[in-house]
């Protein structure tokens, strides 16, 4: 007996305008604030893509969409950027936190101070450093010139090439007509578990003790 694959094809019919809220949400949140460590970011762009892909007018959604995500991730690092600036020196750790603890706070620190303007390019690709980084940046009152350029390009080539592949990689999927619907399903049920964990690890994290982190 041949094997029935779920109908999960009204995954692929989501209203354009959903998507467009959560992954510019997703993208703002993670780029700006320490909520943004637990939240399934990358898989977020990933699967935008892919329901793009299967929409009639997919091509011109993904496109602007990646426009409007990079400038959401390079709103976010300004915000970042900025609180830290007003932490002073001090930003505000976990004792025994997953991420916000000082062993962390210390690497991504370390990072800056060595590589400065290369440091916050890469760090777009590390999703723990990408949270961290403007925050570091702005404590450490690295010049705000050179922050921004290079955030702004990693942004550039972050969040529309993940879209684009998810998007490209949507249209090789819909030649199966089983495999569509099976990989979005796990996609979408990953991001609602994976963001629905990550809230909780949130709260989990932030009710552990706080120990200031002297910025050098």
């Amino acid at each position: 007996m041949a094997f029935a694959a779920p109908d999960l094809g009204h995954f692929a019919t989501v209203g354009p305008v959903l998507v467009w809220v959560l992954v510019v949400t997703f993208v703002f949140l993670e780029c700006a604030f320490v909520i943004g460590l637990f939240l399934p970011g990358d898989s977020m762009l990933l699967t935008a893509g892919i329901v793009l892909a299967g929409h009639a007018a997919g091509s011109t959604h993904v496109w602007t969409l990646s426009a409007a995500a990079a400038a959401a991730a390079i709103a976010g690092n300004q915000v970042g950027y900025v609180l830290g600036h007003r932490s002073g020196h001090h930003l505000v750790a976990r004792r025994n936190g997953r991420y916000v603890n000082t062993r962390n706070l210390h690497k991504v620190n370390a990072l800056l101070d060595r590589n400065g303007f290369w440091a916050v390019l890469i760090a777009r690709w590390i999703p723990w450093v990408r949270t961290l980084c403007p925050l570091v940046a702005g404590a450490a009152r690295m010049n705000h010139r050179t922050y921004t350029i290079a955030s702004t390009l990693g942004a550039l080539a972050w969040a529309p090439v993940l879209l684009l592949l998810g998007f490209y990689a949507g249209e090789f999927l819909e030649r199966v007509p089983w495999l569509m619907p099976a990989v979005l399903g796990v996609l979408v049920v990953g991001l609602v578990v994976g963001t629905a964990v990550g809230v909780a690890q949130y709260r989990q994290e932030l009710a552990k003790p706080a120990e200031d982190y002297e910025v050098e």
